[in-house]
């Protein structure tokens, strides 16, 4: 089951999307006392850290943005869609991300829509 479109089929939609190069662009021109390498080096620091806090397990909560937590799979029996053969699909661990109540109503324009 897909769950999003791919970069190119975003593309096809002009769905906008901004590289971690254009963020380092970005933040280093909205931040001009900071040298370009700085912030590369701060940007690359964060996103390693989270990487690395998700390979042990561990959940990051940057509050107002999100949160990243590890999730489970279990091992499952596929098929293979070429062939339809069944296929054994071992356990695995996946990334996940779930939206903050202030991001996701940034998003909604202003509204956030799982507030009850």
């Amino acid at each position: 089951m897909r769950r999003g479109p791919s970069a190119s089929a975003a593309n096809a939609f002009n769905i906008n999307t901004m590289l971690k190069s254009q963020l380092i662009d970005k933040l280093a021109a909205e931040h001009s006392h900071l040298r370009h390498e700085d912030v590369e080096k701060v940007v690359n620091v964060v996103l390693e850290e989270i990487g690395e806090a998700l390979k042990r397990g561990d959940r990051v909560e940057l509050r107002g943005f999100g949160a990243f937590s590890v999730r489970k799979r279990e091992a499952r029996k596929g098929r293979n869609p070429r062939t339809g053969e069944p296929v054994k699909v071992p356990a695995k661990a996946v990334p996940f991300f779930k939206a903050g109540k202030e991001l996701r109503a940034r998003v909604n324009g202003g509204d956030d829509p799982e507030a009850r």
